[in-house]
């Protein structure tokens, strides 16, 4: 097959894949993860449900699949939210902050039964250690050049960033979220 004819497939494959994310995303949050059916995924993409089963096996395979693009995005952005900072602290400051504002959009919006079903797999696995090493390597960048505290090994920083931002999710506000990272960022700071 000619190499426009591959290309023109594949973007329909990617196409026709993301509205069966969508769709599915659309209709958990609307009704509940179990009362999603595979021929309401498909009606609401405007496919059949045999091109839907070509795709994916079950709703969770599509949910699973939902979940690792939102999580690749994410990490997507915090990469880019690194890459426009400055020096190693600024970087630092710019990535925590992201992700614990990403933290705290993302509370209660999805049903309990259904964050348990997403939270787990290889997939989060890979993505939290993608963050644990992005933060652990600007930290020990920071350390390096003296705006980090080299009393602690950059490992056990990341731990304790990571565990502190969690509370992000459970603030009430914004502003909240960024005085949380200006505490965290403290913890950071050389000692006097």
């Amino acid at each position: 097959m000619p190499r426009l004819w591959n290309e023109t497939i594949e973007a329909h494959r990617r196409e026709v894949r993301d509205a069966i994310l969508d769709s599915t995303a659309a209709l958990v949050a609307e009704h509940g993860l179990r009362s999603v059916t595979m021929s309401q995924i498909a009606e609401k993409t405007g496919i059949g449900r045999a091109t839907l089963y070509k795709y994916f096996p079950d709703i969770e395979a599509i949910l699973s699949a939902w979940h690792e693009r939102q999580i690749t995005g994410h990490l997507g952005h915090l990469l880019h939210v690194q890459a426009q900072a400055g020096g190693a602290g600024e970087r630092l400051a710019a990535v925590l902050e992201a992700y614990a504002l990403l933290s705290h959009e993302s509370r209660g919006r999805h049903d309990p039964v259904l964050t348990a079903f997403l939270h787990q797999g290889e997939h989060v696995t890979r993505a939290h250690q993608q963050l644990r090493d992005l933060i652990r390597d600007l930290l020990a960048e920071g350390s390096a050049t003296g705006v980090m505290r080299d009393d602690l090994s950059p490992d056990e920083l990341a731990s304790y960033c990571l565990h502190a931002i969690s509370a992000a999710s459970g603030l009430s506000s914004k502003e909240a979220v960024r005085r949380l990272v200006t505490v965290i960022l403290a913890g950071l700071r050389p000692a006097s």
